[in-house]
C-alpha cells in the first residue's frame, strides 16, 4: 500500500513538471514566428519583450486565440476565443457607458499584446491613442475656446488627467531633447539609444543608484555639459486610471490643481525609457518638481509652486511699503494742534 502510494505521488509529481512548460512551449512556438515580419508579415509582429511584461503573458497565446495543432503548416487560421470583457467585466461596463463605449472597440486603443500598466508608458504614449482619432489641430481649437493656455496644457497633461475620473495624477518627469537635435526645434521624448549615447543612461541622474531621485541630483543633471540640449518635461499622468471617458466637470475646476498642496502634487516620479519602448520610472523627491529654480526649470505650476518663504517676504514688503504713507499720515494728524499755534 505504501508503494502504490510512492508511486502515485510519483507520477503526479512528473505530470506537475512535465506539465509546467506546456503554456511557455505553446507560447514559445507561437514567438519563434510572430516576432519576424518576413514570416508573419509587420501586422501580426508581436514584442516578446513587451508581451512578457504584460497581465495577458500570463495566460499564454492560447488564453485567448483557439490555435490548431496543426497550425502553421496546415489546418484552420488560429481564432480568437474570447473577448476583454470576459475578464474586464467590470472595466468593459464602464466603458461601454461612456461617450466613447459606441465608438471604438477596446483594441483600436490597446495592442492586447503590449497591454501595459500606465506607469510604464510616457504621456505621450497615451495621448498617442487618443489621436488616432482626434485630430490635434481639432482639440486644440476645442479646448482654447474656454481653456487658457490650451497649447501648454495640451502637452503638460495627458488626455486622460482630464477625461477620466482617475484616482490620482502625478507628476511625471520625461527627459526630453529638440527634435533632429536643432536648438529651438520641438522636443521630444528621448529613445533608451540616445539616453544611453549621450547621458550613459538613468545613472546620469540618479547618481548615487539610490532608486530616488533627489533636487541635488536634478540640478546636477543640468549642470553636466555631456547633457547639454537634455531637459526634464513634466507631465500629469493619471494614477489608477478608470475607463469612464468623457466631460469631466470637476476637470474644468482650475483649483483642482493650480492650487497649493493639492493631491496632484503629493507623488512625482521620473520615468525613463527601456530598450523595449516601455519605460522605467523612479520616485522623485518630494518638493523637487515645485522648485523651478533648482529642481524643474521647465515646469511650473501657477498656485502649486508658491512659496511661504515668498510670501512672507512680499508682505513685509508691502507691509513696509504701506508703512511710510500711513506711518507719516498718523504723525501729521497727532501733531495737526502744535502746526496751527506755529500758524
Amino acid at each position: 500500500m505504501k508503494t502504490n502510494f510512492l508511486y502515485v505521488v510519483a507520477i503526479a509529481t512528473c505530470l506537475i513538471f512535465i506539465g509546467a512548460p506546456v503554456w511557455a512551449m505553446e507560447t514559445d512556438d507561437c514567438l519563434a514566428c510572430h516576432t519576424s515580419a518576413d514570416d508573419v508579415g509587420e501586422e501580426n509582429v508581436i514584442n516578446a519583450s513587451v508581451f512578457a511584461k504584460t497581465q495577458h503573458a500570463e495566460d499564454g497565446c492560447t488564453g485567448c486565440h483557439e490555435v490548431s495543432d496543426e497550425h502553421p503548416d496546415a489546418g484552420p487560421a488560429p481564432t480568437l476565443s474570447a473577448s476583454c470583457a470576459d475578464c474586464h467585466d467590470e472595466l468593459a461596463s464602464t466603458y461601454a457607458a461612456s461617450k466613447h463605449g459606441g465608438n471604438a472597440e477596446c483594441a483600436e486603443c490597446h495592442n492586447p499584446h503590449a497591454a501595459l500598466p500606465a506607469a510604464w508608458m510616457a504621456g505621450v504614449q497615451m495621448n498617442g491613442a487618443c489621436f488616432k482619432c482626434h485630430e490635434l489641430a481639432d482639440v486644440g481649437e476645442a479646448h482654447a475656446s474656454w481653456l487658457p493656455e490650451a497649447g501648454i496644457h495640451l502637452s503638460a497633461v495627458s488626455c486622460a488627467g482630464c477625461h477620466s475620473s482617475a484616482e490620482k495624477l502625478a507628476i511625471t518627469l520625461y527627459i526630453v531633447k529638440p527634435k533632429d537635435e536643432r536648438k529651438y526645434a520641438e522636443y521630444e521624448v528621448v529613445n533608451y539609444a540616445t539616453l544611453q549615447q549621450r547621458a550613459g543612461g538613468v545613472a546620469s541622474i540618479d547618481r548615487d543608484q539610490d532608486g530616488v531621485v533627489s533636487i541635488d541630483e536634478i540640478e546636477a543633471f543640468y549642470a553636466d555639459s555631456d547633457n547639454s540640449g537634455l531637459r526634464l518635461w513634466a507631465m500629469l499622468v493619471p494614477e489608477g486610471l478608470k475607463h469612464d471617458f468623457g466631460i469631466i466637470d470637476s476637470c474644468r475646476v482650475c483649483s483642482k490643481c493650480h492650487a497649493a498642496g493639492p493631491d496632484a502634487m503629493a507623488d512625482s516620479y521620473l520615468a525613463f525609457p527601456q530598450p523595449d519602448g516601455t519605460f522605467g520610472r523612479l520616485p522623485v523627491e518630494k518638493g523637487a518638481t515645485l522648485d523651478p529654480v533648482f529642481g524643474t526649470p521647465d515646469f511650473y505650476m501657477v498656485g502649486a509652486t508658491r512659496s511661504k518663504t515668498l510670501n512672507y517676504i512680499g508682505l513685509l514688503i508691502l507691509l513696509g511699503g504701506l508703512a511710510m504713507p500711513i506711518g507719516h499720515g498718523s504723525i501729521r494728524f497727532l501733531t495737526r494742534k502744535n502746526r496751527r499755534k506755529e500758524h
